[in-house]
């Protein structure tokens, strides 16, 4: 089907077919807001706390990090630049392929192969979509406190959760315009209410308490590292669906520069500004909702806008994605339009939030066992597709879109044995060296990766190293096709 192009502000009608090369006229810079606007979560504020206090998971307390400011820098340092690392060098694939992440993925996994990855993801999404909801009208309960004194009830939850989700679906329907424009607005306002919540918090601290607060261990820094690096690791497999309309010949370096620098501009400050503020507020990673203590913490003038500020990023992050989850959903055969697709996933977390909002009596508990079953899910597809960059720089866009056994990316039965089988093993090994409240591997004691918290990163190893062991279908480039030119240059990674 012949598309026009996309005209700025419209509604994106294209789905996972490959975007033609002149419709490619995007810029890498336009990516940096993007990233930024993927990580402004207060969230962010109850892991930096969790770094330096202890917080509770279900019935059981559970021994925090108990790192000092200076390891909760490096934390907050190396922890976007590890995952967010991975985000860019995978979101090379859209300028290659010029298609969402899971579209491409057909060509690595086989039209049939790609329903086992594409599927746990899709489920996975539903997870972290959740937990954005639940944030998001987390936030809106607590302006409603602060600015007219009305306490939250099940009904109030229920209703705030609705109006987050219907507006997330609103802005993730419309498409990649509509969530790039947003998010340049959000990173200026972001930006600006940052700086006096820090402002505040050097003016109001107690540094001598925080400078006291004694060190952790080296294991515990770099446990701290993976965990805040696995929140970005679930960004990786859809990094393609923002850089598709990208030019061959954008540079791989700014792209992945934009996704580390936008994701660190909000990751250090709001992983500091959380293990400062946990000083003075102990309980802070342990509370129900990981949003109410602003309200405590910061007086009203900053507390408001902050959390009106806080309450876009979420829609934000779950419009970007529900949009991402709209294109996996087309690629496992919903045969309806992206922005309908989209729907599928705002009905599931809308049931979803309602059960942790009204059940739940540990959201911290909650978010860190998902997080880390998370990673792993997303990290398994990461390193198979990973190590298929090493050897593709061209992706057949009729081959993709062909699901019949004519298509070149059919392979044996519609799978790539040698696609399938790593992606399995690294799920089923990376899970045995994974803890959390809800699942620990038998793995998880007594060896560094468990110790760790690194089953994501032994995921990624797994699957990526034994897929470039593995005998692969060749490559074929398209019929009448040359390397274009520049993409020798640009597409390594």
């Amino acid at each position: 089907m012949t598309k026009t192009v996309e005209t700025e502000g419209a509604l994106e009608t294209r789905g996972i077919e490959q975007v033609p090369d002149h419709e490619r006229t995007a810029k890498t810079r336009e990516l940096f807001p993007t990233w930024v606007g993927a990580n402004i979560s207060v969230l962010l504020l109850t892991m930096g706390a969790s770094l330096v206090v202890a917080y509770h998971l279900g019935a059981s307390l559970v021994v925090a990090y108990h790192l000092n400011i200076w390891q909760a820098l490096v934390v907050a340092v190396a922890a976007p630049i590890v995952s967010y690392g991975l985000v860019g060098l995978i979101g090379t694939a859209g300028k290659r392929g010029g298609a969402p992440g899971m579209a491409l993925s057909r060509a690595v996994f086989g039209q049939r192969g790609n329903l086992l990855p594409g599927s746990l993801i899709w489920v996975a999404r539903w997870g972290w979509e959740t937990i954005n909801a639940v944030t998001g009208a987390y936030a809106m309960l607590t302006i409603l406190d602060i600015l007219f004194g009305v306490e939250a009830n099940s009904v109030l939850d229920m209703v705030t959760l609705l109006a987050f989700v219907v507006a997330t679906f609103a802005i993730s329907g419309l498409g990649i315009n509509a969530v790039q424009k947003c998010n340049k607005y959000a990173t200026y306002f972001f930006g600006v209410f940052s700086v006096l919540v820090l402002g505040y918090l050097v003016a109001n601290t107690d540094w001598q308490k925080v400078m006291d607060h004694s060190a952790g261990s080296t294991a515990a820094v770099i446990t701290g590292i993976g965990m805040i690096a696995a929140g970005g690791v679930s960004w990786i497999p859809s990094a393609p669906d923002f850089t598709r309309y990208l030019p061959r010949t954008a540079s791989s370096k700014a792209i992945v520069g934009t996704a580390v620098g936008g994701a660190g501009v909000v990751v250090l400050p709001m992983v500091l500004m959380g293990a400062v503020m946990a000083v003075a507020t102990p309980d802070l990673a342990s509370a129900s909702d990981p949003v109410s203590f602003l309200g405590e913490i910061l007086p009203t003038w900053i507390a408001v806008p902050y959390l009106f500020i806080a309450l876009i990023g979420m829609l934000l992050i779950n419009s970007m994605s529900m949009y991402s989850a709209g294109f996996t959903a087309q690629t496992l055969g919903f045969k309806v339009p992206r922005h309908w697709a989209v729907s599928v996933n705002a009905v599931i977390s809308l049931v979803f939030g309602g059960v942790l909002m009204l059940v739940a009596t540990s959201f911290m508990g909650s978010f860190i066992a998902f997080l880390s079953l998370l990673a792993v899910a997303f990290s398994a597809w990461v390193g198979v597709f990973g190590a298929d960059m090493f050897r593709r720089t061209e992706y057949d866009g009729a081959a993709m879109t062909d699901t019949t056994r004519t298509s070149a990316y059919w392979y044996r039965g519609g799978f790539s044995p040698a696609a399938v089988a790593a992606w399995a093993v690294g799920l089923v090994s990376g899970l045995m060296f994974t803890t959390s409240d809800w699942f620990t591997g038998p793995l998880a004691a007594n060896n560094v990766i468990g110790e760790y918290g690194l089953g994501w990163v032994a995921t990624i190893v797994i699957s990526g190293g034994l897929y470039l062991v593995l005998p692969k279908p060749a490559v074929e480039r398209p019929a009448g096709t040359t390397e274009p030119a520049g993409e020798r240059e640009t597409a390594g990674v």
